[in-house]
């Protein structure tokens, strides 16, 4: 696999179509942190660490509306692919919808959003685009 955070982004995006509950990805320090940002933004109801074997996994429970039915992700959007690197600086931090959604930068401090970056004056990779 060339892009694992490609393949996770379509995963969730695929299970959000089809109106899953529960989507099961496998596991890296990088997902993780994704997983973990989604969850503390409120764009995913729950999310459990597996670790069994060599490289476990992670199931993400999905937020769903209960009276519209309507999923919290509205749109999950690669932006730094293997073959075209995106990097920003703290004063050209991306706003996504108008500061509506999240843009998830890598960098040096580790992986957090645009906002949290732009706070400690640090830029880095901009992963994705998610609102």
């Amino acid at each position: 696999m060339t892009d694992p955070i490609a393949d996770f982004l379509t995963r969730l995006r695929n299970a959000i179509m089809a109106h899953h509950r529960v989507v099961e990805v496998p596991a890296s320090n990088l997902k993780k942190s994704i997983t973990k940002i989604l969850f503390e933004k409120g764009y995913i109801l729950n999310y459990k660490f597996i670790e069994d074997g060599p490289q476990g996994s992670i199931k993400i429970a999905l937020k769903y509306d209960p009276a519209t039915k309507q999923n919290a992700i509205k749109s999950l959007k690669r932006v730094s692919t293997p073959g075209l690197r995106k990097y920003t600086g703290y004063k050209d931090m991306p706003r996504v919808i108008n500061g509506l959604g999240i843009a998830i930068i890598s960098t040096s401090q580790g992986v957090m959003t645009n906002k949290e970056a732009a706070d400690q004056k640090i830029g880095g990779e901009v992963l994705c685009y998610i609102y």
